[in-house]
């Protein structure tokens, strides 16, 4: 009678066909090709449940005996191998991770992320952040040791005094934690970081504490003798700036633009998704007067970015420089993303343009995702109209007159 266990030799383990065979007491060669050959622990009703034990260039014949006749023990307590094993091998990572801190794993969770982000100035802020109010002794704790104390000794001297800050702080600190979670270095459970039920009963509600602050905004009816302004100047930046009031874009959408991007023949700019802040492509229709704005460049120098920087050769002009040209024209009245404020004012008070018109053409989403599935549309015709008033008001020079009221004072009346 043949031996239940310990049947295979060295050397058939080395020689033997692809196929399984059986060394007794569940052990299984399993054999692919000659290179491929490892053991298998089988169990259960018919041998249906399988445990891998490893390769056999790692793991020799009487090292998978051994680890075969554990496997017998788990089963004959009442345990699962199988189970038992992916215990191990989480114990293994919780060990591990007693070496990895919170401030490595917010490093590894920036550079899996960052390049996902389209503005890099967030991407940048996003580390600072952390490394700044994160405190070494709790920085280069074991991630594996952060709890709720840890959480609040960060968070309570910043967050009466900065709150904006702190609650971005407080949620990265929570994706810091899940990504350590789900890549095993800490256990499953409930993060320490997160807001709703755990935090929002320890710490006051951030919108109670201070009120929202809107980026200072241009009223429209002011809006015409500011782009006069522009119009009068022959800088890159105030060409910029009057490009993106034309548009109502994004600051960094307009001193970003490339001359790829732009289709005179159609009166188009169409944005890539990598840098919208949506990450969804856009298509802005452009008015006469855009277009004008654009063509006053010679065909010849129609390549790369359109609005390069004076001082730095292959590259645009940068957002800080034409959001300085704004303040100083408007005495501090008006930020460039607040431009995008005064678009919308206009349109809503003084156009019967519906409000998804107006939304798009600032390329907010509008509706929730069963609308936005039936509405493939992105209303371009009707944008079209909408951008060509807009341009038609802004550049109305009836609409500035020795009677105007300056604009930074103005602007400050219509604010308070």
């Amino acid at each position: 009678m043949g031996r239940l266990i310990g049947r295979l030799t060295e050397l058939q383990v080395r020689r033997l066909p692809a196929g399984w065979h059986n060394d007794g007491g569940g052990l299984y060669l399993r054999v692919q090709d000659r290179d491929r050959r490892w053991w298998v622990f089988r169990y259960g009703p018919q041998g249906r449940r399988y445990r891998g034990l490893g390769p056999t260039h790692t793991l020799s014949l009487a090292a998978a005996r051994e680890q075969a006749r554990l496997c017998r023990q788990l089963l004959l307590e009442g345990a699962d191998p199988i189970a038992a094993g992916k215990a191990r091998r989480t114990a293994i990572k919780l060990a591990t991770a007693n070496s990895r801190t919170l401030l490595q794993c917010a490093d590894a969770y920036h550079a899996s992320h960052c390049a996902g982000w389209s503005n890099r100035k967030h991407a940048r802020e996003w580390k600072v952040s952390l490394t700044t109010h994160i405190p070494p002794s709790i920085g280069t704790l074991p991630v594996a040791a952060i709890d709720t104390g840890h959480v609040l000794r960060v968070l309570e001297p910043i967050w009466t005094r900065i709150p904006e800050t702190a609650t971005r702080v407080r949620s990265r600190i929570e994706s810091v934690l899940e990504w350590a979670r789900v890549h095993g270095y800490r256990a499953d459970g409930a993060n320490p970081a997160r807001w709703r039920g755990h935090l929002d009963n320890l710490l006051p509600n951030r919108k109670r504490l201070t009120r929202i602050r809107h980026h200072a905004a241009l009223p429209y009816g002011d809006a015409p003798a500011f782009m006069g302004k522009l119009l009068e100047r022959d800088d890159i930046e105030a060409r910029t700036l009057a490009f993106t009031l034309f548009t109502a874009a994004r600051a960094g959408e307009a001193c970003g633009a490339d001359w790829r991007e732009i289709d005179l023949a159609h009166r188009l700019w169409t944005i890539p998704a990598e840098r919208m802040k949506g990450r969804r492509e856009h298509r802005v229709p452009l008015s006469a007067p855009a277009c004008a704005l654009l063509e006053q460049t010679p065909p010849e120098h129609r390549s790369g970015y359109i609005f390069p920087n004076a001082t730095r050769p292959g590259r645009p002009t940068t957002v800080i420089a034409v959001w300085r040209l704004a303040q100083e024209l408007t005495d501090g009245a008006t930020t460039v993303h607040g431009l995008r404020s005064t678009f919308r004012d206009w349109a809503a008070e003084q156009t019967n343009f519906p409000r998804e018109v107006a939304e798009m053409a600032l390329a907010h989403v509008v509706g929730d995702e069963a609308e936005l599935a039936y509405r493939r549309s992105d209303l371009l015709r009707k944008r079209q109209a909408l951008m060509e008033a807009w341009a038609a008001f802004i550049s109305t020079p009836a609409q500035v007159s020795g009677n105007v009221t300056p604009i930074g004072r103005r602007a400050r009346a219509h604010r308070s």
